[in-house]
Formats: structure tokens, C-alpha cells, sequence
């Protein structure tokens, strides 16, 4: 069970690292920018929809069945937090809709594959040659949306502050969130064009 929690810790920490995983933590605030707190429930999906798509190439790529350039999963990362954020600019936050199939849950999940690949070069740093890796994965993930739970929950006490306390106009909150991940994350494309000198 101890090596459980470590690997657990690990993917928690991993995302929750600002200094070295913003670009993570971006994703999931421009997942979650044109909600409010009564919408937790949407939130929940795409949450869910994102961890899907991420456990699946995390596992793929872990075992050796999918094998990506890493500059290029470095690259793809920021392009889908700026696809993401921008897409935000272009939503009725009022009317998101109850659905079942939504183009954010599509988001959510297909961009999870790419962010996927990318959390497996950090654990494959760290299983080394282990090749019991099951339970390591579970754990990772596991901690990965603990992770993003807790991002989500800080997203949605600072909305609920700043529309429902202090009556900032939810379409206003919408784009000044989602504008910011975006210009966040157009530097970060510029920096992560590895084919350029």
C-alpha cells in the first residue's frame, strides 16, 4: 500500500505543480471557464471525459504500445489549451446545454489523449526498469484527478466569488479567463516550437 500512496502522491503532486505543470493545470481552468459552481455536474464530465483520454495513451505509452516525439507532445499541449481557451470565447456560457454529447466532453477527452502522453515521459522517469506497472498506473491516475479536483474546486470558489459575490458579469469572467489561457498558451506554443531555432 506504501508504494501505492507514493505513486498516487506522484500524479497529485505532478499536476498540482504550478512551476513545472502549469501547462496542466491551464487546461483544465480553460475546461472549466464557462462554468459556475451549479454546474458542477458538466464539470464532473469533462473532468472525467479528460482523465479517460489521458489514462489511455498514459497507459499505452507507459507499456510501450504508443511511442510519440516528446517535442512534439510538448508542442501539442499548449495548442490544445489555446484551441480550448479561444473555442471558450465563441460559447453562450448561458446556454451550454444538457446534452449528452457536448464538443467540450469531445475536447475533453481527445485532448486528454495528447496531455496523456505527456504525464507518461514523467512516469516513466520515475518506474525506471519496473515492470510491475498496474497498480503504478492506477495510482497515477488516481492521483491525477485528485489533482484535477482540487483545480476544479479552485476555479469554481474564485467564480463563485468574483459573479455570485461580486456580480462581475458571468460573460465577462468567461472572457477574461479564457483570453488569458489563450495568450498563456500561445507563448508557450512559440516556446515548444521545437522545429524552429
Amino acid at each position: 500500500m506504501s508504494e501505492f500512496r507514493v505513486y498516487f502522491d506522484e500524479g497529485r503532486d505532478h499536476i498540482l505543480d504550478y512551476m513545472n505543470g502549469y501547462d496542466h493545470i491551464l487546461f483544465v481552468v480553460s475546461l472549466c471557464a464557462l462554468y459556475l459552481m451549479r454546474d458542477w455536474r458538466q464539470i464532473l464530465v469533462l473532468v472525467t471525459a479528460f482523465t479517460i483520454g489521458h489514462s489511455i495513451t498514459l497507459a499505452l505509452s507507459v507499456l510501450d504500445i504508443v511511442s510519440v516525439k516528446p517535442e512534439l507532445i510538448e508542442f501539442l499541449i499548449p495548442l490544445t489549451i489555446f484551441i480550448t481557451a479561444v473555442s471558450n470565447l465563441f460559447k453562450d456560457e448561458e446556454n451550454l446545454g444538457t446534452g449528452p454529447l457536448q464538443l467540450n466532453y469531445l475536447f475533453a477527452a481527445c485532448f486528454g489523449l495528447i496531455h496523456g502522453l505527456g504525464f507518461s515521459n514523467y512516469l516513466r522517469a520515475i518506474l525506471g526498469k519496473d515492470e510491475r506497472i498496474v497498480s503504478q498506473l492506477l495510482a497515477f491516475n488516481l492521483g491525477l484527478e485528485v489533482g484535477q479536483i482540487i483545480i476544479v474546486v479552485i476555479f469554481l470558489v474564485a467564480a463563485f466569488i468574483m459573479v455570485d459575490l461580486f456580480s462581475v458579469n458571468r460573460r465577462d469572467w468567461k472572457m477574461v479567463i479564457s483570453s488569458a489561457v489563450a495568450g498563456i498558451a500561445l507563448m508557450l506554443m512559440k516556446e515548444k516550437a521545437y522545429w524552429i531555432d
